[in-house]
This record gives C-alpha cells, structure tokens and sequence, in this order.
C-alpha cells in the first residue's frame, strides 16, 4: 500500500464514516507529515477565561488532531485505562530512568573525582575547582536560551535528536579522561557537556504530557527525576570500587570513572533511539487501539501530542504569565544550593567531616538512597491524598512546600549544629529531599502551560534559571571559608525560605484563577462545547475549559 493510499484509509470521508480497522495492521504507526496534515483552514470563535474573542483554527492545531474524532468513537473502562496506562509505565519507564541516573552521575562526578586526585592531577587552585562545576551550566544555559526549543520543537524526530545528544556526550564524558587533558581542556569539556545534557528535563517533560494525564504527571516526574538518587548509589559505590583497586589499572581511578560512565551513556543513547517513541502515535509497543486510547485519555489535559510550528504569540504570552516568572524565581532559589552541595558534598565530607577518602565516597551513597526513597514517595503520597481528596494535602504544591520547609530545616542542621556531627550528617541527607519542590514546578509547567510553543518557551526560561543558579552555586563555596563553608550554609539557608513564599504564592494565585473562571463558566451556562479544543493548541490563557493544577 502506497503512503497516500494509507493516509486517505485514515482520513474521515465524512463525521459518522470512520476508519475501517480491518485492512491496516494492528501495531501500525500513524504516520505524520506537513502535506498529509495539510487541511482547510477551521475557523471557530470562542470566549477566554479574559472575556477576549478568540478564534481557533483547527488547521494549525495539535497532533493528536487527525485522530480525535475515531478516538471518540472507542469505549474504554476503567481497567482497560489502567492496563494501558500500566503498559505506558512498563515500556517507558526503565529506560527514561536509567538516562536521568546516568546523566545525574555524570554532574556529581566530578565531586568523587576531586577527592580521588582530580585537582592536583589538573594542578587546581583557589576557586578552579569551583569552576568546574560551573562550567557545565555554561553550556546548558547556551542551548536553553533558545537552541533547545528550535532543534526539538521543529523536529519530527524528538526521540531519535534526544538519542544523538545522549550519544554526544557519551563521547565528551569519555575524552574527560584523556592524557592529555589538563584545567583549560577539562573546563572546555564540562562546557560541552553541559550543552549536550541540557535536552534531557524538557524532553522528559514535554515526552511525560504526550502519554500521561495531569494527575498522574507529578508520580511519573517524581520517579524518573528520583534516580538522581540511583545515579548518586551507583557512582559512590563505582568510585569506591575504582579507588580501592586503583594500583591495578594502568590510567588514574578518577580517569576510569569518567571512561566508564560515558560508555554507560553511549550505550543508553543507542537503546533511546531504538525504542523510545517521536510521539504516541509511532510506538511500537502499542497497537493501533491502543495510541487511540492515549489520545482519548490526554483530552482531559487540554493538550495532545504537539505542534510544530513555533506561535510568536504564545511566546510573548509566556513572557507575559506571572506563573513563568515565579517559575523562574523559584529555580533560582533552589538550584543555587543545589549546584554549591553537589559539586562539594564529598569535599565537605572528607575535609569538613573529617572522613578519609575511601570512607567519604562511602558516605555519599546514603545521598541517593534519601532521594531514591524519598521523590517518588512524595508524588505517591500526593496522588494517595488526591485520590482520597484529604484537604490542603491533595495539591501537589502543598507537598512541594513540605518539601522546601524540610530542606530548610536541614540546612540549618548542616550549617549550624556544630556541636553535633550526627546533626550536621543527618542534615546533609535529609537536604536530599528537596529535589520534590523542583519536581513539583516541573510538574506544573508540564500540566499548566497550555499551547506547545508556550509550554517549550517557559520549560526554556525555567531551564535558563536552572542553568544559571547551578552556575552561581559553586561559587558560595569560597575557598577561604573552608572546611566547613559557613557562607554557602547561609546562602542555602535564605534560598529555601524564599523558595516557600514562592511556592506560596504560586499556590494562592492558582486557586484564585480557578475560582474566578469557575465563577465565569457558571455565568456563561457552562463549559465551551467547541468539539475537539483540547486538541486546537490553545494556551490556558486562551482556552475557556483549562483549570490549572494545583
């Protein structure tokens, strides 16, 4: 069958004539392409949450568009929903892990290797080693400044571009440990490898909307985000190993570690591309009923799978959206001490602790058993408590505040209980919890911000702060204040109370919008019957029927 008599199969003749199941192969892909997808223009106008005529043209819509109208015309029950969605789960799940621990253990590398001979190797002085951990988000924040968005949104082929990147810098990580790489080599390698690793969160994000409902969103980003802490086990343990054994090899340990995680990456990129899916329709582990089912369950986020074509308009509503900036205020809050405690934690347990430096790459494996445990038992609780509708503790920002209040408290313990380093230890673990506050404005870009270039563009901002305040972090570690770094203790101190009236205020102004446009619907007589709006890549300024979740 030719590729146009295929897509004429798939196509309405009219609203009550729909596909013919039987003369298409059951785990077809539903192909994709600008001249199939080529239709009329669909004019329809309908009234937003702001009281503004908007007209809607379905010709530009979403995806998941073409396949809206036969998803309809399926029956699904609530087990066959929770098969699939157990399926999803199955056949995404371990691989998506298994690229976030790794690319975790990529950042945190390099504070195992500072106490394995890294610094005096590269002959390190004053603030160099911090630095190195900066350098790494220079590059991120290059590509999030806009790169990112135009190479994956334009793309047709996110999954096999996101396979490159990850092959890419398998490669980098592994020319870390080249003989000839000294300070200026190395700073210029973390570089790249900051640009190659920066595509990973808002794919994840964008790859999490495409198959998931927005209640389930914040349990799947708290379980892949949560590997970081099975990063952080497998590299303490592989760092351990390698220094122990570190007479028997012909290059230095700290050389080693960098080889192996960047074959551990190049061979991840390969399985990526081979069987993660561009978008629902092309997976290979569903059948044809099935990627239909996907686009039935996804109408209740009000998005699809995406849209192509980059809108200037959603791009200036997204720098208009006051959710964007406290986004971006919030990133900067949390990730200041997060880029100062991964690239020091060992450094603070071997001179600050007092640890030897086998002893300190053993300590650094209870990090990622709190963040193992810890990430996807806050998103699970949450979706416990919503199921359960148990009041305050049902919105996901409640926990992420939790979150935040935990990881203040444990910031004074580490900065402040000098007279005990049972207490200083027991902070430095629990801070490994608060990753969940991040988790949670993932989740919230992932579910809140309607419209596909709307939603890459403020990923991107958010990335940028991202970017930027991992950059800062290493530098609160002022070598003078050494061993024990009061400054940076401070500054994370102050970054997490911010981060709760952040936090809060997100909370309070989604609650109030709801309500208003509650208020505003039951006005009107109802919701707006506009057929298929979910899939008209609207944004949630502009679609009547989006609720934002809190």
């Amino acid at each position: 069958m030719s590729k146009m008599n295929y897509i004429d199969e798939m196509n309405y003749i009219d609203e009550k004539n729909y596909i013919d199941e039987k003369n298409i192969p059951e785990n077809a892909t539903i192909p994709i392409t600008e001249d199939d997808t080529h239709v009329e223009p669909i004019l329809s106008a309908i009234i937003s949450p702001n009281g503004k005529e908007v007209i809607v043209d379905l010709a530009h819509g979403d995806q998941a568009l073409q396949f809206a109208k036969e998803a309809d015309n399926i029956e699904i029950t609530p087990e066959q929903d929770r098969k699939l969605c157990w399926k999803i789960d199955m056949c995404m799940f371990p691989l998506m892990c298994l690229i976030y621990a790794v690319q975790f253990m990529d950042k945190i590398a390099t504070a195992s290797a500072a106490v394995m001979g890294l610094r005096e190797d590269l002959h390190m002085k004053g603030k160099q080693y911090s630095w190195v951990g900066s350098a790494f988000y220079f590059g991120y924040l290059f590509m999030n400044l806009g790169p990112v968005q135009l190479i994956f949104q334009k793309s047709k082929y996110m999954s096999k571009m996101l396979a490159g990147f990850i092959v890419i810098w398998g490669i980098i990580l592994t020319c870390h440990a080249a003989p000839s790489v000294n300070y200026a080599a190395f700073i210029a390698l973390r570089v790249l490898l900051g640009c190659a690793e920066s595509v990973v969160t808002p794919c994840f994000t964008i790859i999490t909307a495409q198959y998931w409902k927005t209640g389930e969103q914040f349990a799947r980003i708290s379980i892949w985000f949560g590997m970081n802490g099975l990063g952080s086990i497998i590299l303490n343990a592989m760092a351990y190993g390698i220094y122990i054994h570190r007479d028997s090899y012909h290059i230095k340990a700290w050389r080693l570690l960098f080889v192996i995680i960047g074959v551990i990456t190049i061979f991840l990129g390969i399985l990526i591309f081979l069987w993660i899916p561009d978008d629902p329709s092309k997976a290979r582990f569903l059948s044809r009923r099935e990627k239909l089912m996907v686009v039935h369950r996804i109408k209740s986020n009000q998005q699809g799978f995406g849209n192509h074509e980059i809108k200037k308009y959603q791009i200036i509503e997204a720098l208009k959206d006051i959710r964007t900036w406290l986004y971006f205020a919030f990133t900067v809050s949390s990730n200041i001490p997060n880029g100062g405690i991964s690239n020091f934690i060992s450094i603070l347990f071997h001179n600050d602790f007092g640890y030897s430096t086998k002893d300190t790459l053993l300590m650094g494996i209870p990090t990622g058993a709190v963040e193992i445990v810890g990430c996807p038992l806050f998103g699970i609780l949450c979706v416990y408590c919503a199921n359960k509708k148990i009041p305050f503790w049902q919105h996901r920002l409640t926990w992420a505040i939790f979150a935040a209040v935990l990881a203040l408290i444990a910031s004074c313990m580490l900065g402040f209980a000098h007279k005990s380093k049972g207490a200083r230890l027991g902070g430095a673990y629990l801070w490994y919890i608060s990753p969940v506050s991040f988790i949670c404005v993932l989740s919230n870009i992932s579910a809140n911000s309607s419209g596909y270039t709307k939603k890459w563009t403020v990923s991107s901002i958010n990335l940028v702060a991202y970017a930027a305040a991992n950059l800062a972090g290493p530098q609160t570690f002022i070598p003078d204040q050494a061993p024990d770094y009061r400054g940076a203790k401070i500054a994370m101190i102050v970054c997490y109370a911010c981060m709760i009236v952040i936090l809060s205020i997100l909370l309070c102004i989604n609650m109030r919008e709801n309500k208003r446009r509650d208020k505003l619907q039951a006005e009107m007589g109802g919701a707006e019957k506009l057929e298929n709006l979910e899939f008209a890549d609207c944004t949630d300024f502009e679609n009547p029927n989006f609720r934002y979740t809190l």
